[in-house]
């Protein structure tokens, strides 16, 4: 990666922000769209990537909301150390109304739409407990975790505005289930693309243009 990445710092260096946003477009071509995987999950060797999808993605929201940018403490190993926590306790036993396997189960708990980004303290504390209980707690996190609860929606102008303006399905869950899941699948996929959008990169340029 040292190199990969070395190269392109060679190839980027100099440039105007125009010819930056064009580059790095064309390097987004080339990569395979998020909605090319629909059941696209976490496992022991992406767990480092997941996290900071998961991060991107969590600050994107905060930001489109008009918040402030906590990129660099969802990443960092400082005060406070985020995890990927996941929303679906590891309690088979919980789900066998829905899985026949407890591997099934492993293996859809570990779907990019049932995680989230929260602090270490906080999966210590809450991670076991069943999703209804974990719920009430997730509206003192981040956007991503609050929008599971409906009150996330009833005093967050900002994030309702975003809401309106991306399209995402965001929404509420009293429960979640395996179709609840799916859903969120889906929710992660547009967020995803929307986060890393090509047409962004340009906007950029512009609001810089205007800025100068």
């Amino acid at each position: 990666m040292q190199y990969a990445m070395f190269l392109v710092m060679k190839q980027v260096r100099g440039k105007s922000p125009e010819e930056l946003a064009h580059l790095l477009a064309e390097r987004l071509r080339e990569e395979e769209s998020f909605s090319a995987n629909e059941r696209f999950s976490m496992h022991k060797m992406n767990r480092y990537m997941i996290h900071r999808l998961l991060a991107r993605m969590t600050d994107f929201i905060k930001r489109q909301s008009g918040l402030p940018s906590r990129y660099t403490e969802y990443v960092s190993n400082g005060k406070v150390r985020y995890e990927v926590e996941h929303i679906w306790a590891n309690h088979f036993e919980r789900h066998k109304d829905e899985f026949a396997h407890s591997a099934d189960f492993a293996d859809y708990r570990n779907h990019i739409g049932g995680l989230l980004l929260l602090p270490k303290s906080f999966n210590a504390s809450y991670s076991d407990l069943p999703y209804e209980e974990k719920r009430e707690h997730y509206l003192k996190q981040n956007l991503l975790a609050q929008s599971l609860h409906p009150k996330c929606y009833e005093r967050n102008p900002g994030f309702v505005k975003f809401i309106q303006h991306s399209g995402l399905p965001f929404k509420p869950y009293d429960h979640f289930r395996k179709a609840d899941l799916d859903e969120r699948q889906q929710l992660y996929i547009q967020l995803a693309e929307q986060t890393w959008s090509i047409e962004r990169l340009f906007a950029l340029t512009q609001e810089s243009d205007a800025v100068r």
